[in-house]
Formats: C-alpha cells, structure tokens, sequence
C-alpha cells in the first residue's frame, strides 16, 4: 500500500514514515500543497495523510479540489485544529476521517487499517498483477504462476513500490528515499542489494523478467 504524507513539521513526518514503513506502508512525503499535487499527478496513492495549515496552503481547500475533480482516495486529515466545527467542518469537506494532534500512533494505525478495507474499486484496487505475479497488498502475499514466494519486509516494501509505480524509471536515489532509514541511506550498493535479492526470487527460472535494470539510470519494472 502506498501513502501520500502531506506534512510540512518535517519531525513529525519522519517519526510517522519509519512507523509506517514498520508495517509494510510505502510513504511519499509532500511538505506542501505544491508537492503533493505534483506526486498525485505522476503516482497512485491509496490513501492521504492530510494536515491542513500547510505553507502554500490551506489542506481543506485541497481536499475539496480533490474531491470536486473525483478523486475517491481514502483521506485522513492530521491537525492541530481540534474543536468540533473544525472536525465537522473537515469531514463535510470531503474527509474520511479526522484525526488531531497529538495522537498516538496506535489510533493512526488502527484508522489507516479502517479506511484501507474499503471494497475493491478502479481506484483502489488491493491487488497488484503483472503478467503471471500476483501482489496481495492486504495480506501481504506474493504469487507467481500460483507459486507462493516469501519475502523478507524489505523485499515486501521493495516489490510494492516498483509494482505500483510499474513501467516508471526509478533511480536509486528515489528508491531510498521511498523506503530506506536515514542509516542505511547512506550506504552506496544497498539498492543494488536488494534488488539482487528480489530478482532471484521473481525472476529466477521465469522466462518474462519483470525487473530491469537501466545502466547509470535506475530501475523498470514490468515488461520491456
């Protein structure tokens, strides 16, 4: 699964992208409306993590732009607005859910799961298929050619991200940033690494590769 963080306390959002990333969530980070806008036009997202005093900003008027275009993604406001016309004034804005600060990151897990299990739908959809691999991304569970494939979290996180963003160049810098610790960041060949690892494992003894590497350039997956 894949979550747009539009959160401009750049503290807040890095303890909020390493207690996602724990359980198996793919975070894009956007300190402002202008970013935000920018990523929702060149990825999919299968939810919003929303805070409404931005430096560009107000996120209530987003969320109705959001919604006035049709866009049906799941949206949890995170403010420091905390009266009840403030809440009532989110959710009759297009909402999902409102959540004020401080909360704990217990409550933020257990709303992200309940806005997640809504049914199936074009626009968020909970299954990922390319050629004969399939990506459960509520179970966590990966397939190809019916043949069940484990994974380490990190190879999880990894696959999601290259699946979700299927026929995309990604360059490691982009990579890392997506789903790396600051700590391992810093290491050159980490990618490199996993991605070896990953391709053994999705690629070995099938005919189709799905993932491609591009010389000084990054990453594909899908077909070429």
């Amino acid at each position: 699964m894949k979550i747009l963080l539009v959160e401009d306390d750049l503290d807040l959002s890095l303890v909020l992208k390493k207690a996602l990333q724990k359980e198996l969530y793919t975070i894009d980070i956007a300190p402002c409306l202008a970013d935000a806008s920018h990523l929702l036009t060149h990825f999919r997202y299968d939810l919003i993590l929303l805070d409404l005093m931005l430096p560009d900003g107000n996120g209530i008027t987003f969320c109705q732009k959001l919604r006035a275009r049709g866009e049906g993604i799941p949206l949890i406001i995170l403010t420091a607005k905390d009266t009840i016309m403030d809440r009532v004034f989110g959710l009759d804005s297009g909402a999902d859910d409102y959540l004020a600060k401080p909360f704990s990151l217990a409550e933020l897990m257990a709303r992200i799961r309940a806005r997640l299990r809504n049914p199936i739908t074009p626009e968020n959809p909970l299954a990922l298929k390319i050629a004969d691999l399939e990506i459960d991304q509520r179970t966590k569970k990966v397939t190809r050619g019916g043949k069940l494939i484990l994974l380490t979290p990190k190879e999880y996180r990894l696959l999601e991200f290259l699946a979700l963003n299927q026929d995309a160049t990604l360059s490691e810098e982009i990579i890392k940033e997506a789903l790396l610790d600051f700590e391992e960041q810093t290491l050159s060949n980490v990618i490199s690494v996993y991605i070896y690892r990953l391709r053994n494992k999705i690629d070995k003894d099938h005919s189709v590769k799905l993932i491609h590497t591009l010389r000084g350039i990054g990453y594909r997956f899908g077909y070429l």
